[in-house]
C-alpha cells in the first residue's frame, strides 16, 4: 500500500513506536527510525527491518526536546528518501507528583518532548505533504488526551494538547490531500508500563502476572494490554485512502478506559 513511501515515526526504538514503524515497513514503506538506545540494538532493529520487510531504513538520533535537532533530523530525512509522506508522532516521557511537587524541568521536559516536539515535526513536514497534495500525519496521544488522572499534569496537559493539535492541523489541511488524526491507546505493555508493574509487583509483594491484572483493574475494562501491532494496524488504516475522510479525530484504543 505505501510502497515507496517513507515514514518518520519518532520514538521508534522501543514500545509503540517500533510496532509502528514495523506495521508501516509491512506496507512497503521506508522507515527513518528516531530514539533513544544502545547503537548496537538500534543497529540490531535496523538490520531486522530491512531483512524482514525488503524496505530501507535509516536512524536520526535527534533529541526531541530540541528544536535545532528536529530539524536536522527532518533535513536528514529528505536527503535519505526526498520527503517523509508519513509522519508519526509518538515519542514521548512520563514523570509523575503532584501539581505543587512537581519539578519545574520536568514538566518543561514532558511538554518539549510530548507537545512541542509534534509542532516542530509538523510544520516542518507540511510544505512537502502540500506540494505533493498527499500526506498522512498520526499524532499518538493518550487517553489522557481525553481524560485525566491524578499526578500526570504534565503528560495530561501535553496529550490534550496534542489532540487541540491534530484538531487545527486537520482543518487547516482540509481541503488537501493531507490528514491529520491522534491515537489515543489506554494501557500498553510497552519498556515504560513494564516499569510500573513491576514496582508495583515489589511494592504490594505480588506476582508480575497480579500487578498487572491490578494495574488494569483500576482503569481498562478489558482487563487487558493494548498492544504496539495493534497500534500499529491501527496507524496503517488511518493512512490508507479508505481513511481519506477521517480527519481531526482522537481515536482511542484503550479496552474501554474512557467507555465509563
Amino acid at each position: 500500500m505505501h510502497k515507496g513511501k517513507t515514514a518518520l515515526v519518532t520514538g521508534s526504538t522501543s514500545g509503540i513506536g517500533l510496532g509502528i514503524a514495523k506495521a508501516f515497513a509491512a506496507q512497503g514503506a521506508n522507515i527513518v527510525f528516531n530514539g533513544f538506545g544502545d547503537m548496537k540494538e538500534i543497529d540490531a532493529i535496523q538490520a531486522d527491518v530491512k531483512e524482514q520487510f525488503k524496505v530501507k531504513t535509516a536512524y536520526h538520533n535527534a533529541d526531541m526536546s530540541k528544536p535545532a535537532e528536529i530539524e536536522a533530523m527532518m533535513r536528514f530525512a529528505a536527503e535519505q528518501f526526498g520527503a517523509v509522506d508519513i509522519l508519526v508522532n509518538n515519542a514521548g516521557i512520563q514523570y509523575v507528583a503532584n501539581v505543587e511537587d512537581f519539578p519545574v524541568e520536568k514538566w518543561d521536559a514532558i511538554i518539549a518532548i510530548n507537545l512541542s516536539s509534534a509542532f516542530h515535526t509538523t510544520r516542518l513536514a507540511l510544505p512537502t505533504m502540500k506540494a505533493r497534495n498527499w500526506g498522512r500525519i498520526i499524532n499518538i496521544a493518550s487517553v489522557h488526551g481525553l481524560v485525566g488522572s491524578a499526578q500526570k499534569s504534565a503528560y495530561v496537559a501535553a496529550k490534550h494538547g496534542i489532540v487541540g493539535l491534530t484538531k487545527v492541523t486537520a482543518l487547516e489541511n482540509a481541503h488537501t490531500g493531507i490528514t491529520c488524526n491522534a491515537i489515543c491507546p489506554g494501557w500498553v505493555l510497552t519498556p515504560l508500563v513494564q516499569k510500573q508493574v513491576d514496582a508495583r509487583s515489589e511494592q504490594q509483594g505480588i506476582s508480575i502476572e497480579a500487578a498487572k491484572k491490578s494495574l488494569l483493574s483500576e482503569k481498562q475494562p478489558s482487563g487487558e494490554f493494548v498492544t504496539p501491532e495493534q497500534l500499529g494496524e491501527l496507524a496503517v488504516f488511518l493512512s490508507s485512502d479508505a481513511a481519506s475522510q477521517v480527519r481531526g479525530v482522537a481515536w482511542n484504543m484503550d479496552g474501554g478506559w474512557v467507555a465509563q
